[in-house]
């Protein structure tokens, strides 16, 4: 009877929302019960749900010693997971697990390199066969041979060996191999010289898919009264949310769809070919071309080729870095066969009529299909130069400070600013093939084939075999020809071209 009386007490003095919950739940012992409700007095104030856990917690500890024991053994157990947050090398731990997450295949990077050199701009390439001739059947296959070697010599600019002989990374970006190769004179020139360049080609390569988007849309709806240029601020428009793009592995999962969308293409353009045999003509091909037109084509099929401005960050994000190599060759021979089938299937087919972009040659009905798929692609093509840009310019200009994920309305302000400088300079730049062979012809040649092949000489001069000399030097002298050359004949036709219009 007592007991009953003290136990009406403790209801007493809780609060009515909670007495209904708790009256099936009092201790057994009335000593226990009336600490019980004291500590329930001096926690009023808390919520049901928290007043609740604590109870039944406190319950618990009234069975067994062996459940006491199990309550420290996790109370221990809470405090050094506490402690382990608190430790550096446990949130450094943390963060490298986390970065793990974010790396990417090899078929991730394969996808990325594919898009950069299977891109838009095989558009161009039938053009380029129209003034370069048998020849430029040649170059496609030379300049795959060429880049994917010229490649594997900057990933390999990239690794010292320790005194183990084992290949260890100790740079991690296309500046950092500049920077090494003229610390011994300017230590920060050669850095800077390659980040400008870099941002020039990049800039370039966006620019050039606006240009070819507006030219896309004007030709797929000729009915409707939008001028290319108003067509080019729409697709700018579509363009907007890679502002919010922050890492590479969603560029990766975009390139993979571009270069799906790219495949179809290629199949849709040479199917059509192929039902044309009959108009082919082999007399087409000319033997003898005009030199300044053969430069013109060089630059155009070089910049078709030109991943390795993106090369050291791939390979650096891969989760087999030791497999690169061999992405680079099955990549290279791919696109060496597409982009061969696909320049002389189109040529045969239309010849001296051959146009700058060959979809313009393709009848009414597949036009508007296909144009509208090579829409898709340059627009999906558009995040892995202009995230790379990003990047470079963000690191540059904001060296020392907070990160873009740190500070996101900064970063997103930054990147909105470059996607605007994109629309305006293609607003100016409607010449889609003369401005590829501009852009291949001075950085794309200096970044394929003039630097890395110096980058290489440089830092493993004593290590590298006889052959392997000659093939650099060789590779460089073609690289200071391609430029000066090309940058001459382009600026020519370029304004040849501004002053007819």
């Amino acid at each position: 009877m007592r007991d009953l009386m003290i136990y009406d007490r403790i209801l007493s003095q809780l609060p009515s929302s909670i007495k209904i919950i708790v009256k099936d739940r009092l201790p057994q012992n009335v000593t226990q019960a009336a600490e019980w409700a004291d500590t329930l007095k001096a926690n009023r104030e808390r919520s049901i749900d928290s007043l609740f856990l604590k109870m039944m917690r406190w319950k618990g500890c009234l069975h067994t010693g062996e459940e006491n024991v199990n309550f420290a053994r996790q109370d221990e157990l809470n405090r050094i997971h506490s402690e382990e947050e608190e430790n550096p090398a446990y949130q450094t731990q943390v963060h490298m697990q986390h970065d793990q997450t974010m790396l990417i295949t090899t078929c991730e990077a394969g996808w990325n390199v594919t898009n950069a050199i299977q891109g838009i701009f095989v558009l161009g390439l039938p053009y380029a066969l129209l003034h370069s001739g048998y020849s430029g059947l040649v170059l496609i296959i030379l300049a795959a041979v060429f880049c994917c070697y010229t490649g594997k010599i900057l990933i390999a600019c990239l690794y010292e060996e320790n005194e183990d002989g084992q290949l260890i990374r100790v740079r991690g970006t296309y500046e950092d191999i500049a920077n090494a190769c003229c610390r011994e004179l300017f230590p920060k020139l050669g850095g800077r010289v390659v980040n400008v360049t870099q941002v020039m080609e990049l800039i370039m390569t966006c620019i050039l898919y606006l240009v070819v988007s507006g030219n896309l849309l004007s030709h797929s709806f000729p009915a409707l009264p939008v001028t290319e240029k108003m067509w080019s601020v729409i697709a700018f428009v579509a363009l907007l949310p890679c502002v919010f793009i922050k890492t590479l592995k969603l560029v990766s999962q975009l390139s993979f769809l571009c270069s799906l969308v790219h495949f179809v293409i290629i199949f849709a353009v040479i199917t059509y070919c192929l039902t044309q045999t009959h108009r082919w003509s082999w007399t087409s091909f000319s033997l003898s071309t005009e030199f300044e037109d053969f430069l013109i084509s060089v630059g155009v099929i070089i910049f078709s080729y030109t991943s390795q401005i993106f090369l050291p960050t791939l390979e650096g994000s891969m989760k087999t870095p030791s497999e690169c190599r061999s992405m680079l060759n099955w990549t290279h021979f791919l696109a060496c066969v597409l982009k061969t089938s696909f320049a002389l299937t189109a040529f045969l087919t239309w010849g001296e009529e051959t146009k700058e972009v060959i979809t313009d040659n393709l009848p009414s009905s597949l036009q508007t299909l296909v144009n509208l798929c090579l829409l898709t692609k340059a627009l999906l093509s558009y995040p892995l130069p202009f995230f790379a840009v990003t990047e470079i310019l963000h690191t540059c200009v904001f060296q020392g400070q907070k990160s873009s994920s740190e500070l996101p309305l900064l970063a997103m302000i930054f990147k909105s600013s470059i996607l605007l400088l994109t629309l305006l300079m293609a607003m100016f730049v409607p010449h889609f093939a003369l401005l590829m062979g501009l852009t291949g012809s001075v950085t794309g040649a200096a970044m394929t084939f003039l630097l890395p092949s110096l980058f290489h000489l440089k830092l493993k001069w004593k290590k590298l075999m006889f052959f392997e000399k000659c093939a650099d030097i060789s590779v460089f002298m073609l690289g200071i020809f391609c430029s000066l050359a090309g940058l001459v004949c382009s600026i020519k036709g370029l304004l040849k071209a501004l002053g007819q219009k």
